[in-house]
């Protein structure tokens, strides 16, 4: 039996894991690749397997970059049960219906380009319908439940506190007399974040496979965190503009709804006229409505003592095209919560088009934002950026509040891996190298663990726990 690795490797996005056995083969996570136009195209490239061969997969949780080619494995052939967590399915739900319907429209809108220069027409990654076909092979099981998914395959799930639903995989792989447990980190969550319960602590394993997203840095303290999310609001209310926020949809914008509602007096909130601009983000939210199992303690009594927990007085839904091209006729009070996350598409870009050239204009960054996104360039600095073929120039204020990440920091992934008894081995996945490398450090020099960082197509044998030559 081995673990190949497929996606994520030496980078954050396209997590895929292929486990194989004489009797069976799981994948665990099957996400698109994010970024720029050149590491979108490689979602579109054929599975270094064969979906029809695979007989189950186990996801983390609902984040594109772990669910998003879903569908498209179902439409080449896979057959088996998707297993995850309750709240994981009804956000993949609308997650993935929301991505096929940008790729149909996408398609659409390249297709009539293509048409009136006489080129080959173009199929969409996949559709609403495949979406549909997808969702009916989802299997639900709750946190904490060990179940057997197949003759030699057993797995549970543990809250990775990432977002909602997100977990932790623990999977027993037996052959004969051998037994291997693997843990996933999945995406672990930034410990005491809002919402959410610290990730679970698991203890025992013969092989960890952890994150790394934020290896080589440490978040501000929360309430550092809360302090300079406050003083941003001041700052901006000085200016006398708009606030511009591009969330994700899932995780991001519910902290970000938690916040203002929670300080709503503190931070002086009715003095703004908030739009949450994203169909996608307002159905999240209800989903995270409808999952109060799943909060900490601090936001059960947060519910109990003031009702709606992610609903301040003057927050305004724009779910229509008309609702939210009405908010650019606002130059000034309005704060704006608005996808993509890493400002590639959604509403946040045509938000961006009409304020960041203002210099009374402010963008808080509250999330991770992968090489060649738009939002990237915002971080490093750029006085000018491109919107559908324009350039515009960046006079707004850019501020980045990393201390929001839903993501453990350095700290937090060395604090939960020594939890682990006899230090298992442990192989670092979904991280950019230079994070990798300097948590590999980290690793050696505190813990005296070497730490093996995945690359592509790279191949573990489980059995004799050694490394194979690529495929």
């Amino acid at each position: 039996m081995n673990l190949q690795f497929f996606g994520a490797a030496q980078e954050v996005t396209g997590s895929c894991f292929l486990l194989s056995h004489e009797q069976f083969k799981v994948l665990v996570d099957c996400g698109l690749y994010q970024g720029d136009r050149q590491s979108e195209e490689r979602n579109s490239q054929p599975f270094p397997f064969n979906p029809a061969e695979v007989d189950a997969v186990i996801l983390s949780h609902a984040h594109l970059d772990h669910s998003g080619r879903l569908p498209l494995l179902v439409k080449q052939g896979f057959r088996g049960p998707i297993y995850t967590q309750r709240a994981t399915r009804d956000l993949c739900r609308i997650m993935l219906k929301d991505a096929a319907y940008l790729n149909e429209k996408e398609t659409e809108w390249e297709n009539r380009k293509r048409e009136r220069k006489g080129l080959k027409l173009l199929t969409p990654l996949y559709t609403q319908q495949d979406v549909n076909a997808c969702m009916r092979q989802f299997k639900v099981i709750d946190y904490d439940q060990k179940k057997s998914l197949m003759p030699g395959v057993e797995l549970r799930l543990r809250d990775a506190g990432h977002i909602l639903g997100s977990a932790i995989l623990e999977i027993w792989l037996s052959q004969g007399e051998l037994t291997r447990k693997l843990v996933f980190s999945g995406d672990l969550g930034h410990h005491h974040a809002p919402i959410l319960r610290n990730p679970t602590i698991v203890d025992q394993a013969d092989l960890v496979i952890m994150e790394s997203t934020y290896g080589d840095r440490q978040h501000r303290s929360w309430q550092r965190t809360w302090d300079e999310l406050h003083d941003v609001l001041q700052q901006a209310q000085t200016d006398g503009g708009n606030i511009l926020i591009p969330a994700f949809a899932v995780g991001r914008t519910q902290e970000l709804l938690y916040a203002f509602t929670h300080n709503f007096q503190q931070w002086q909130m009715q003095q703004w006229t908030l739009f949450l601009d994203s169909p996608l983000a307002i159905e999240a939210t209800q989903v995270y409505a409808r999952h109060p199992d799943l909060y900490d303690m601090e936001t059960v009594q947060e519910q109990r003592l003031n009702g709606s927990t992610f609903m301040p007085p003057n927050l305004h839904l724009s779910r229509t095209a008309n609702q939210s091209m009405a908010i650019n006729r606002i130059s000034s009070g309005a704060l704006i919560i608005a996808g993509s996350g890493m400002c590639e598409g959604g509403r946040i870009k045509h938000h961006l088009k009409h304020n960041i050239w203002r210099r009374n204009c402010n963008v808080i960054i509250v999330g991770f934002q992968a090489r060649g996104t738009l939002g990237r360039q915002l971080v490093d600095g750029a006085k000018h950026i491109r919107l559908w073929g324009e350039t515009v120039q960046v006079a707004a204020r850019i501020h980045t509040i990393g201390g929001f990440s839903a993501h453990a920091d350095q700290s937090g992934l060395l604090n939960w891996y020594q939890e682990f008894h006899n230090r298992p081995p442990l192989v670092l996945i979904h991280g950019e190298e230079e994070a990798q490398k300097e948590l590999q450090q980290k690793i050696k020099t505190n813990l005296n663990v070497d730490a093996h960082i995945a690359q592509p197509g790279h191949r573990l044998d489980l059995y004799g726990m050694r490394w194979l030559h690529n495929l």
